[in-house]
């Protein structure tokens, strides 16, 4: 179990998947970061779509660091096709400036291939809004992590892919999970600031917070805090903020569910899960949840693609 509570450092609060105007999103990158920052993240990464009609935007943030807050370069990839619609969605973090645009015959899964080999953590975005079926997820073998929750996508009531991540995970494929806004402030559009990571590094700097979460030393949000979760002698014992439900889900139909009023300190047995894996969400009494990363119980399960 490597768990982000006893990794050196602090928690440090920010978002993955971000549009500006450099693409579809109604805020320059300086009004786009401008708001994360007074709203007390730590980090942002701006994610436009990496597309032909924008310019193929790798929008460069760095001028926009200031002590206290950072930055990630990154963009929100595109390719054909999955089985229900043309074009892939994939979000990269930590791309070099002068990544180089989609060849015409590369495929989605060629594409996360490349950015991965090129530093990024790459993302599976909002599954449950693009109609990801299990094949089109397994053939993106470059994926570190699946979008859990999509603020954006939950408008449509296609926000939350944890059940395709449990199907994954059960078929031996390590992929941890991250929520985050799908930002682009349109009129239409809910709030930012509405799902984040919470990354444990020993620093802000971008190289950092990258490396924490390619290792998956985060845990994700839309409001409770996480304080600690461990296992010991076939118990996890979570805590967290004041919660009216702490659940433990996974790779088994079924759940360990407390309930009660305030809730920061429980215990659940794992035994259901066997040696497969499980997850902790929390939920708080205005319905916000967090979710920790997949806890393998067994030995680790690999993907075919690793770093």
């Amino acid at each position: 179990m490597d768990l982000p509570f006893n990794q050196p450092g602090r928690f440090w609060r920010g978002n993955l998947h971000t549009h500006s105007n450099r693409s579809d999103g109604a805020l320059s990158p300086e009004e786009t970061v401008r708001y994360y920052r007074e709203a007390g993240y730590d980090f942002l990464a701006v994610t436009d779509h990496f597309r032909a009609e924008y310019g193929f935007p790798l929008t460069d943030t760095r001028p926009l660091r200031v002590p206290g807050f950072t930055t990630l370069l990154g963009a929100e990839l595109h390719a054909p096709r999955t089985e229900a619609g043309p074009k892939w969605h994939i979000v990269a973090v930590g791309l070099p400036l002068g990544f180089l645009p989609p060849e015409p015959e590369e495929s989605g899964p060629e594409l996360a291939r490349r950015a991965r080999a090129a530093g990024a953590f790459v993302g599976m975005a909002h599954p449950a809004a693009s109609l990801l079926t299990a094949a089109d997820a397994e053939s993106l073998d470059a994926a570190h992590a699946v979008e859990v929750y999509n603020a954006l996508s939950a408008r449509e009531d296609r926000g939350d892919s944890w059940h395709l991540t449990d199907v994954l995970l059960n078929r031996g494929h390590h992929l941890n999970a991250y929520a985050a806004d799908d930002a682009h402030f349109q009129p239409q559009d809910p709030p930012g600031c509405a799902a984040w990571v919470q990354v444990r590094a020993e620093s802000l700097e971008p190289d950092a917070i990258l490396s924490s979460l390619k290792a998956g030393h985060y845990y994700s949000s839309t409001g409770p805090e996480l304080l600690d979760i461990q296992l010991d002698g076939g118990l996890i014992t979570v805590r967290c903020s004041p919660a009216r439900k702490v659940l433990l889900t996974g790779c088994a139909p079924g759940a360990q569910v407390i309930e009660g009023e305030a809730l920061t300190e429980c215990s659940l047995p794992v035994a259901m899960f066997g040696h497969g894996h499980c997850r902790v969400t929390v939920e708080d009494a205005a319905g916000g949840r967090a979710w920790s990363n997949p806890i393998h119980l067994g030995p680790r399960l690999t993907s075919s693609t690793e770093a």
